[in-house]
C-alpha cells in the first residue's frame, strides 16, 4: 500500500500539469504571433541592433622605387559625423547650448577657411531638425557632415579633443568615416607612370596604379556588428587581405635628376616648350629608371598630365634614319663609303623638291658618303639611298622596318600605350606605286607615328649589341618584405640584324654623329655619348605643316657610359615648341647631356666608394674654397690636416684658402683674398663656396655645369660695381 494519499496528491499535480500546459500553449502562441503579425516591426527591431555582411576594406599596396623609396602609398583619411540621436539617446544634448560656443570656434580654428558661425549654422541644423526613420519613429539627425572634405589623422584628432565630441561615441556623437586616401611622397614626379586615384573613389586612373590595381587593392573582408548593453561590437568573419606592394625600375634621384634638366630647358625664353618629354633606360635589362612627361599649364608652368612617354604618337624625324640606314647596310643595299651627290642641297624626287636643312644658308653638303650623311643628318642623303634601293617593292622596306624592331609592338603594361603605325604603300591596277613620294619621305621619318618609347627601344638595341629587351617598369611584386613574384627582363629580339657587323658599323657613325657630326651638345669630355638628333616640323592634320606657327618636333636619342665597355644608358629627349629657333642637337641635346653628366657623376662616385682599398683609407679630394669647414669635415673623418692657423668652424668666419694631399695627410694653406671691391678668384672652388663668395661682395652670380669652377667670365682683381653679374662655368674633373 502506497504511502502516498491519492486523493490529496493527484489534484496538486494534475493543477500544476494543466497550468504548464498552458504556459506552454501560450509561449507556442506568442512566438506564432511574433513570427506573423508582429513580423515586420521585430524585423525592424533586429535590424536596429545588428548589422550583417559589414565589408572591410584592405590596405592598399605600396608603389616603391628601385631602391625600395616611396613612390605610392596610402594614409588614412576620414570623414567626420555627428551622430544626434546617439546624443539624445543618451542625454549629453543637454550640454549642448553650454559647449556649443567652443565647439564652433574650435572648428573655426582647425579649419580657418570656415567661420564659427558657418559651423553653428550646420550643426544646429542637424540638431534641430526632426528625422523620420524606416521604423516610424521620430528622431535627430545620426549623419549631420562637419566638415564636407576628407581630412588627416592629426586633424581628426584636433577635433576629437572638442568638449562634447572628445566623450566616447555611444555619448559624445561624434564619429568617422575612415578611408584610405593615395599619397606620392615626390609629388607630381613621374606621376602619370606611378599612377593616380580618383579622387574619392577607391579606383585608380591611370600608370601602375591601373595595370597592377588588383595586386594593390587586394582583397575585401567581411564582419558583422551587434548591439550589446548600447554598444555595437564589431565581429570579423572574414580578415580582409591588404594588398601587395609593387617595387618598380624608378630611381628617385636620376627621375629627379631628368626632371629637372628638361624642366630648365623647356622654361628658356627661346624653347618656351609646349611638351616635353625624356626617357632613361638601363640598356641591359631594359629597366625604365626615369620617365618625365611635362606638359606646359595655362598658368606657364610645367606638369605632368598626360605620359606622352608611351601614347603621343607622331613623326619623329631625323631619329628615324638610323633605322633606314641600318635597314639598308644589313641588306647590303649600300656601303658607309658610298658617294652620294646631294649638290647644292636640293633634290627633285619624283616632281617634289627634296631639301637638306643647310640648302639656303650654305648651299648643302655637295658630295658625302652614306656614314657622313648620318653625321650631318642630310635629308638627301638618306632619302636617295632608300629611293633607289626600295622604290620598285617599298613593301619590302616596310617589312625590313619590322625586322629591325623598329616598328615593333612592345605590348607595355601600362594603359595608354600607342603602338607604331606606318602607312602601306598603294599600288595603282597597273602594278606601280601610286604615290612614289611616300618611300622618301619615310625614309626619313616623316608619314610615320611613333611614340618616344619605340624609338628609345630601338637604340637601346643598338648599344645592346643588337639585342632588343621590353622595357620594363616593374621588378617585382613583394608581400609582407616578402618577394612573391619576379617579372624578369623579357628579350624581344635576340638579334635586329642578320649580321652583327651592321651594329658595329652603325654603333661607329652614331659615335661620330656627336663627335663631329650634328650632336656635339650632347656629348661629354668624361664618358662616350652615341646618337641622333631630329628636327621635325609638326603636321597639322588636314591644315598640313605651314597653317600658322610652325610646329617642331625636337629630338635627341642616344646612349651612354665609359669608354672601353658598354653602354650602361639610354636616354631619348623629345621637346615640341612653336616657331624658330628650333634645333634637336641644341635644345634636346643639351637636356640629354645634363641628364648623361648628372648620372655618371653618380656612377663615378659609386665607383669610388666601391674601389676603397681594406689595407689604406684613401686621402679625400678637398677643392679651393672655406678650409675652415673642410678642417672641421676632415677632422670628423679622422684626418690630420695640419693647419697653418688657428680657428674654429663653430664659432669663426670662413677662411678662404687651398687643401693639398701629403701622404695620409692634407695641408690647409690660407690664400690672400683681393679687397671689397674687386671680384676673388673662385676657379677651383665648389659651386656653393664660388656662389658665396661673389654674392657675399655683391656680384650676381650664373652658373653653368656641376663639379668644381674652371672658368669665370669676369677676371680675378677686376673693381667692379654692385649688381653685375658673373658667369661661371663648373666641370667634374
Amino acid at each position: 500500500m502506497s504511502k502516498f494519499e491519492n486523493e490529496k496528491v493527484m489534484p496538486r499535480y494534475s493543477f500544476f500539469v494543466i497550468i504548464m500546459a498552458l504556459v506552454a500553449i501560450a509561449v507556442v502562441v506568442k512566438a506564432g504571433v511574433i513570427m506573423t503579425v508582429k513580423r515586420d516591426y521585430w524585423q525592424q527591431v533586429a535590424d536596429r541592433v545588428k548589422r550583417d555582411s559589414v565589408p572591410i576594406n584592405p590596405t592598399r599596396g605600396d608603389i616603391l622605387s628601385a631602391n625600395n623609396d616611396l613612390l605610392s602609398s596610402s594614409l588614412p583619411q576620414f570623414i567626420l559625423f555627428v551622430d544626434f540621436e546617439t546624443m539624445h539617446a543618451t542625454g549629453t544634448d543637454t550640454l549642448w547650448a553650454e559647449k556649443e560656443d567652443s565647439i564652433v570656434n574650435g572648428l573655426h580654428r582647425i579649419f580657418p577657411e570656415r567661420s564659427a558661425d558657418e559651423f553653428r549654422t550646420i550643426l544646429r541644423a542637424g540638431k534641430d531638425t526632426p528625422k523620420m526613420y524606416d521604423d516610424g519613429h521620430e528622431g535627430r539627425t545620426r549623419r549631420c557632415k562637419i566638415w564636407n572634405k576628407r581630412v588627416s589623422y592629426s586633424v581628426m584628432s584636433q577635433v576629437k579633443e572638442l568638449p562634447i565630441f572628445r566623450l566616447s561615441a555611444y555619448k559624445g556623437g561624434f564619429y568617422t568615416e575612415k578611408y584610405n586616401a593615395r599619397v606620392r611622397p615626390n609629388g607630381s614626379s613621374a606621376a602619370r607612370t606611378i599612377g593616380m586615384m580618383y579622387g574619392q573613389k577607391d579606383s585608380a586612373s591611370c600608370g601602375i596604379e591601373l595595370s597592377y590595381d588588383s595586386l594593390l587593392r587586394g582583397q575585401s573582408g567581411m564582419m558583422h556588428r551587434r548591439k550589446v548593453r548600447n554598444k555595437y561590437l564589431s565581429i570579423v568573419d572574414m580578415p580582409a587581405i591588404n594588398g601587395a606592394d609593387i617595387v618598380t625600375t624608378i630611381d628617385v634621384e636620376m627621375q629627379d635628376l631628368a626632371e629637372r634638366a628638361l624642366i630648365d630647358e623647356l622654361k628658356l625664353p627661346e624653347v618656351n616648350g609646349e611638351m616635353g618629354v625624356a626617357i632613361l633606360m638601363e640598356v641591359k635589362t631594359g629597366d625604365v629608371k626615369a620617365i618625365v612627361n611635362m606638359t606646359k599649364g595655362e598658368d606657364g608652368e610645367y606638369y605632368e598630365s598626360i605620359n606622352n612617354a608611351i601614347s603621343y604618337t607622331c613623326e619623329p624625324g631625323s631619329v628615324f634614319k638610323p633605322a633606314s640606314i641600318l635597314l639598308a647596310l644589313d641588306e647590303g643595299k649600300c656601303d658607309t663609303a658610298d658617294i652620294i651627290h646631294t649638290g647644292g642641297g636640293v633634290m627633285e624626287m619624283h616632281s617634289r623638291l627634296m631639301k637638306d636643312h643647310n640648302w639656303a644658308t650654305q648651299g648643302g653638303y655637295g658630295d658625302i658618303n652614306v656614314a657622313r650623311s648620318l653625321e650631318v643628318s642630310s635629308n638627301i642623303g638618306v632619302s636617295y639611298v632608300i629611293d633607289k634601293n626600295y622604290a620598285a617593292r617599298p613593301e619590302d622596306y616596310i617589312a625590313g622596318l619590322h625586322r629591325i624592331g623598329i616598328l615593333e609592338d612592345l605590348k607595355l603594361p601600362l594603359i595608354g600605350y600607342k603602338h607604331p603605325r606606318v602607312p602601306t604603300p598603294k599600288r595603282n591596277p597597273k602594278g606601280g606605286v601610286e604615290d612614289k613620294t611616300q618611300l622618301p619621305w619615310m625614309s626619313i621619318g616623316y608619314g610615320t607615328q611613333i611614340a618616344p618609347i619605340n624609338t628609345l627601344t630601338f637604340y637601346n638595341a643598338i648599344a645592346n649589341n643588337g639585342k632588343m629587351v621590353r622595357p620594363r617598369f616593374v621588378k617585382a611584386v613583394k608581400k609582407d618584405g616578402v618577394v612573391i613574384q619576379e617579372f624578369p627582363t623579357e628579350v624581344i629580339k635576340e638579334q635586329i640584324t642578320k649580321h652583327p657587323e651592321t651594329i658595329e658599323t652603325m654603333q661607329t657613325v652614331l659615335r661620330h654623329v656627336v663627335s663631329q657630326g650634328l650632336g656635339k651638345k650632347a656629348g661629354s669630355k668624361k664618358f662616350a655619348v652615341s646618337g641622333k638628333t631630329g628636327t621635325a616640323q609638326v603636321s597639322r592634320g588636314k591644315a598640313g605643316y605651314k597653317s600658322g606657327p610652325t610646329g617642331y618636333w625636337l629630338s635627341f636619342a642616344g646612349y651612354f657610359g665609359f669608354e672601353g665597355k658598354d653602354p650602361e644608358y639610354s636616354c631619348i629627349v623629345c621637346i615640341k615648341k612653336w616657331g624658330l629657333p628650333a634645333s634637336g642637337g641644341g635644345m634636346s641635346g643639351v637636356v640629354f647631356h645634363n641628364i648623361a653628366e648628372g648620372v655618371m657623376a653618380k656612377r663615378i662616385a659609386q665607383n669610388v666608394n666601391k674601389s676603397k682599398r681594406e689595407e689604406s683609407e684613401p686621402v679625400p679630394e678637398v677643392l679651393r674654397g672655406n678650409v675652415l669647414a673642410a678642417d672641421y669635415v676632415l677632422k670628423s673623418l679622422g684626418f690630420s690636416s695640419r693647419p697653418d692657423w688657428d680657428g674654429s668652424y663653430a664659432s669663426g668666419n670662413p677662411i678662404w684658402g687651398t687643401c693639398k694631399k701629403e701622404k695620409n695627410s692634407i695641408k690647409i694653406s690660407r690664400e690672400k683674398q683681393f679687397g671689397k671691391t674687386q671680384v676673388p678668384d673662385v676657379t677651383g672652388m665648389g659651386a656653393r663656396d664660388a656662389v658665396y663668395l661673389l654674392e657675399s661682395r655683391g656680384l650676381k652670380v650664373r652658373l653653368t655645369g656641376r663639379g668644381k669652377v674652371v672658368k669665370q667670365s669676369i677676371a680675378p682683381g677686376t673693381v667692379f660695381k654692385k649688381g653685375t653679374i658673373c658667369h661661371i662655368e663648373l666641370e667634374i674633373s
